[in-house]
C-alpha cells in the first residue's frame, strides 16, 4: 500500500462496541419545561458552574437572574472549644447510667455551643425590556433548561420578532454567560443593572461594566434585625460586562450604575464574581484577595474568546461528565396504559408531566428526574469548589432554609435555647451531617462523578483540623470529632439547639465512610494512601476513647441519641439522651470495618490503632430485634437502670417507647444502607427485621426520608417497596400550599421536604442506581430491585460498580437482556460473582476489555478498548 492510501481511523468507544438495545431506543430530549415565566422561586431554572449559581426566572418585559457565589458566608473562624464540657459531660454519663433519661436529656444542653453561620445570597441581575414586551405573544412563549447541553433557553414572539435569551455557567472559564437576540435586526434594547440584599454598592466601569462589592456580615444577623454597626466579614465583588454586535445599537450609562442597550442585533452579558474568603482558618479582615481584581482578571481571561468559544468551553466540561450516564425506561407489555395528551398536542410542561404521574407513572419523567440530580452535582459540587449545601448552592434568602434563631437564657448555670418564629418561616443552608450532607453525595460514585465528590473530602480535612481541638478540649480524647451541623468555617462543635439533634458527634465518622467507598469505587490506592487513611486514623481513634467500659464487657457510647428522635423513659418521661443508639453502633462498626480494610490493603495491620480497632469490634454492641420485630432505635439497659428507676427486674432487651413511630429518620437502619454490616446473606433475620421496620416507619416523610427508604428496599431487593417510593416523591408541590414534611417535587423539579432541600434530588439519582445495580468489591447485582411491569424494558449505561467497573445493562419485558463490563486505568485484572435472581457465575475482568454477556450470564464477545 502507498503512502498516500493510509488514511486515519478512529479509534473505536464504548459507544461503538455498545447497541442499545431496549424496546426505544430512541433518545428523548432531557429538558425541564414551561410555557410561561416563573411565579414563584420553585419555578424558576438552576444553572451553575460549581462555585457560582443563578436562578432564571424568565420574566418578558422584565428579567431577574438571581446570584450565589459558594464561599459567600456569614461570620469568621471560631473557637469550637468548652473548657467545661468535660465536667457536664461527667455529670451526663452519671446520669444515664442512673436511668434519669429526661435529666440527662435536660443536663445535656450545656454540650451544645454557638449556632452555625449562614450561607448567604450574591444579588441579582436585572433586566427592563421595552413596554412592547409587555404585549408579548403568550401562544409562543417557551422557557426550558436542557440537561444534555446544562442551557437555559427562553423564546417569545413580540410583534412578529422572535427574541430568545441563552443561559449557561461555564466551569473551564469561570463566567455566567447570557445571551440576548432578535429575529429582527435593532431589535434588541434593554436596562441592566446588578442589585444585592447584603450591604453593598454598584458603580460602571468604562463603558461596558458594571461593578458591585459589598460584604457579607461578620456576625449573624437575625431574621429583621440589623446591626448598627454594619460589621463585615467576607467581602465579595461581582462584574458584568455587556457586548453587543457591531454596526447595530448603542450603549449608555444611566445613574453611573445601569447600562441601557438601544437598537442592537445582540446583546451578551458575563457575569464573574470573586469573594476574599481564603480558607476557613482565615479572617476576613487578614485575607489578601481582592475580589474586584479578582474578578476582573477572570474577565480580562476571556476577552477574545467569542461566544462560540466559551460555549464550546462549556460543552466540552460538561458534557465529559453528564453524557458517561444514559439511562431508558419504558413500561412492559403487561402493563400498558394510555397517556393523556394535550388537546393542543403541545409538550406537556413538566409542571403538568408531574401532576399526572400518579395516573400515568411515565418511566420518561423518572429518567428526567435521575439526570436532573446528576446535573444538580455536576452544577453544585467541582473540584475546588465548597461542598454542596442543604440548597446545593442556589439560594434567594439572607436566612435560608433551616436556620433557627436562638436565643439564650441562662438557668441554673445551663443554657436553654428557645426558637422564635415557626419552622416554616425560620431559615439554612449550612451543611447537616445527620444524612443531609451525606446524601447529597451518594450517586457521586455509582453515577459516574467521582470528581464532583472532591469537595467533600477537602471539606473533611479542615473539619478534622478543628475537630481535633474540639475532641480534646470538649471530650478530653484524641483524634478529631465533629457533629450534627457545621458551615464554612468548618465548625466541629455541637451546635445551638435541642439536644435530640444538636449533640450527634457522629457527623465526621459517617462522613469518614465516604472516604473508603471512594477508593472501592475508583481503586485509587494513592488517594486511600494519602487523603483517607490518615482521616480515618485520626476518627478512629476519637471512637476509641469515646466508646468507655460498659456493663456485660459491652463498650458503650455515653451520652447517645438517635437524631432528631425522641423516646418514652421508663418512667414516663419523654427523653432524647441514653447510651449505645443503633445508629451509634452502626457507625461505629462501619468505620472501624473500614479501617481494618484499608489497613490491609496498605499493609499496616501491624499499626497499633489497627490492633486496638480489632480489639473493640467484638466488643460493640449488637443490633437488637424488639418485641415487635423490628429494629431497636435505642440501646436500653436491662435489670440495673429499671430496678434502679422503677424496682423492675427483667434481663430480656426492650427498646423504649417511640412516641413518633412514622418519623422521618431511619438512623438505626443505617447498617443496611448507606452501611455493609447488615446484609441479605450474612444476617437474614436482621433483613427481615429491617422490613418490619420500614412497614413500622410507613410510607410519608419529607423528600429525603423517602429516597432514604427507596434505597432501603432496594438493597433488600424488594422492588415493590422500592418504587412505591419513587412514585410517592414524584407528586406536585404547589408553593402556595406546601404541606411541612410531606415531600414532593416542585415544577423545576426542585425536591421538597417542604421547603426545598436538594439532598432529595441527590437520593433519588442514588435510589434508582440502587435499584438497578449494586456491588461489593467481589460481587455485582443485577437489577436487584428492578420494577418489572412499570420499568419493564430499558437500558442503562456507564453507571459504576465498586471494583471500578463500568456497568450497561439492558433488559426487555422484565428479564435481563444483554450486559456489558470493562475496567478503564484499573488492576491488571479483577475477579467478580455476577448475580442475577437465583444465577451466580464468577468471572475474570481484565483492563481495558469490554466483556458482554446475555441474559443467561454467558460471555458472549469481548472488545480490546485499547
Amino acid at each position: 500500500m502507498r503512502d498516500e492510501e493510509w488514511i486515519m481511523v478512529r479509534r473505536p468507544t464504548v459507544a461503538d462496541l455498545w447497541n442499545p438495545c431496549s424496546s426505544d431506543s430512541t433518545s428523548r430530549p432531557l429538558k425541564v419545561i414551561f410555557n410561561e415565566p416563573a411565579k414563584y422561586w420553585t419555578d424558576a431554572l438552576p444553572v451553575g458552574n460549581g462555585r457560582l449559581g443563578a436562578m432564571i426566572w424568565g420574566g418578558v418585559a422584565s428579567e431577574l437572574i438571581q446570584l450565589n457565589e459558594d464561599t459567600l458566608w456569614t461570620g469568621v473562624p471560631g473557637d469550637y472549644t468548652n473548657p467545661n464540657a468535660p465536667y457536664a459531660l461527667s455529670e451526663i454519663r452519671k446520669l444515664v447510667d442512673s436511668g434519669e433519661f429526661a435529666e440527662a436529656t435536660a443536663a445535656a444542653a450545656k454540650l451544645v455551643g454557638n449556632p452555625a453561620d449562614v450561607y448567604q445570597l450574591l444579588g441579582d441581575i436585572k433586566l427592563e425590556f421595552d413596554d412592547s414586551h409587555l404585549n408579548y405573544d403568550k401562544e409562543t412563549y417557551q422557557r426550558e433548561l436542557d440537561l444534555d447541553n446544562a442551557t437555559v433557553q427562553i423564546k417569545y414572539t413580540v410583534d412578529g420578532v422572535e427574541f430568545s435569551r441563552e443561559h449557561f455557567a461555564s466551569n473551564p472559564d469561570q463566567v455566567m454567560v447570557t445571551k440576548i437576540s432578535g429575529t429582527k435586526p435593532g431589535s434588541v434594547s434593554f436596562t441592566v443593572y446588578l442589585d444585592s440584599k447584603l450591604d453593598h454598592h454598584c458603580k460602571t466601569n468604562g463603558e461596558s461594566q458594571i461593578i458591585m462589592e459589598g460584604h457579607c456580615p461578620e456576625k449573624r444577623i437575625p431574621p429583621q434585625v440589623y446591626a448598627d454597626d454594619k460589621p463585615k466579614g467576607i467581602q465579595f465583588s461581582a462584574v458584568l460586562d455587556l457586548k453587543i454586535s457591531k454596526g447595530n445599537g448603542i450603549v449608555h450609562i444611566l445613574d453611573d450604575s445601569k447600562l441601557r442597550v438601544e437598537g442592537s442585533d445582540w446583546a451578551i452579558l458575563f457575569l464573574v464574581a470573586s469573594s476574599s474568603f481564603d480558607g476557613p482558618f482565615t479572617k476576613p479582615s487578614d485575607s489578601k484577595k481582592d475580589p474586584t481584581s479578582d474578578s476582573l482578571n477572570v474577565l480580562k481571561s476571556i476577552s477574545n474568546l467569542s461566544y462560540v468559544d466559551l460555549y464550546a468551553h462549556h460543552l466540552d466540561d460538561y458534557q465529559n461528565l453528564f453524557r458517561r450516564v444514559s439511562l431508558q425506561f419504558s413500561k412492559s407489555s403487561r402493563s400498558v396504559v394510555c397517556l393523556k395528551k394535550n388537546q393542543d398536542s403541545r409538550v406537556p410542561t413538566t409542571a403538568e408531566r408531574i401532576k399526572s404521574f400518579q395516573m400515568d407513572e411515565d418511566p420518561y419523567l423518572v429518567e428526567l428526574l435521575f439526570q436532573f440530580g446528576r446535573y444538580l452535582l455536576i452544577s453544585s459540587s467541582r473540584p475546588g469548589t465548597q461542598v454542596a449545601n442543604l440548597q446545593g448552592i442556589w439560594n434567594k434568602d439572607l436566612e435560608p432554609k433551616w436556620e433557627y434563631v436562638y436565643i439564650p437564657h441562662y438557668i441554673h448555670q445551663s443554657i436553654t435555647w428557645i426558637v422564635t418564629g415557626s419552622v416554616t418561616s425560620v431559615l439554612s443552608s449550612a451543611p447537616h451531617l445527620n444524612i443531609n450532607l451525606e446524601m447529597n453525595y451518594w450517586p457521586s460514585l455509582p453515577c459516574n462523578l467521582s470528581e464532583c465528590q472532591e469537595p467533600l473530602f477537602d471539606f473533611l480535612s479542615s473539619l478534622s483540623v478543628n475537630g481535633r481541638k474540639t475532641a480534646e478540649v470538649n471530650y478530653e480524647t484524641s483524634g478529631w470529632v465533629v457533629h450534627h451541623k457545621s458551615d464554612i468555617w468548618a465548625k466541629s462543635s455541637a451546635d445551638a439547639g435541642d439536644v435530640d439533634w444538636a449533640l450527634w458527634p457522629m457527623g465526621g465518622a459517617w462522613l469518614c465512610v465516604h472516604l473508603w467507598e471512594h477508593y472501592t469505587y475508583t481503586m485509587d490506592i494513592d488517594f486511600l494512601k494519602d487523603k483517607a487513611y490518615p482521616l480515618l486514623k485520626g476518627c478512629g481513634l476519637f471512637l476509641l476513647d469515646w466508646l468507655i467500659e460498659g456493663k456485660g464487657g459491652y463498650l458503650e457510647t455515653n451520652p447517645s441519641t438517635s437524631p432528631e428522635h425522641d423516646f418514652i423513659a421508663p418512667d414516663g418521661n419523654r427523653a432524647n439522651v441514653s447510651y449505645s443508639s443503633t445508629m451509634d453502633m452502626a457507625i461505629i462498626k462501619e468505620v472501624f470495618s473500614v479501617i481494618v480494610s484499608a489497613a490491609e490493603v496498605l499493609d499496616k495491620n501491624e499499626d497499633d490503632l489497627v490492633k486496638r480497632v480489632r480489639k473493640a469490634q467484638s466488643r460493640l454492641y449488637p443490633t437488637k430485634v424488639a418485641k415487635d420485630g423490628s429494629i431497636m432505635e435505642w440501646c436500653t439497659k436491662t435489670v440495673d437502670i429499671f430496678r434502679l428507676r422503677t424496682d423492675l427486674f427483667d434481663r430480656q432487651a426492650q427498646d423504649f417507647q417511640d412516641p413518633d413511630v412514622h418519623h422521618r429518620h431511619l438512623s438505626h437502619l443505617f447498617g443496611l444502607f448507606p452501611g455493609h454490616t447488615m446484609t441479605i446473606e450474612s444476617m437474614p433475620d436482621l433483613c427481615k427485621a429491617a422490613e418490619n421496620t420500614l412497614h413500622k416507619r410507613g410510607q410519608e416523610g419529607p423528600g429525603w426520608s423517602t429516597m432514604w427508604k427507596a434505597a432501603l428496599w432496594a438493597r433488600l431487593h424488594d422492588s415493590e417497596h422500592s418504587y412505591r417510593m419513587v412514585k410517592h416523591l414524584i407528586y406536585f408541590v404547589d408553593p402556595e400550599h406546601e404541606k411541612a414534611f410531606k415531600g414532593g417535587i416542585y415544577s423545576n423539579l426542585f425536591a421538597a421536604h417542604p421547603p426545598f432541600q436538594i439532598d432529595a434530588n441527590f437520593g433519588f439519582t442514588a435510589a434508582v442506581a440502587e435499584m438497578l445495580v449494586q456491588s461489593t468489591l467481589e460481587d455485582l447485582y443485577l437489577l436487584p430491585a428492578l420494577p418489572r411491569d412499570n420499568w419493564g424494558n430499558g437500558c442503562v449505561e456507564g453507571l459504576v460498580a465498586r471494583g471500578g467497573v463500568t456497568v450497561n445493562i439492558c433488559w426487555k419485558e422484565g428479564n435481563l437482556h444483554r450486559l456489558g463490563l470493562w475496567l478503564k486505568n484499573r488492576k491488571s485484572w479483577r475477579r467478580f460473582r455476577l448475580h442475577y435472581r437465583e444465577t451466580m457465575v464468577s468471572v475474570n475482568l481484565s483492563c481495558e476489555i469490554m466483556y458482554t454477556y446475555n441474559g443467561r450470564l454467558d460471555c458472549v464477545n469481548t472488545y480490546s478498548l485499547l
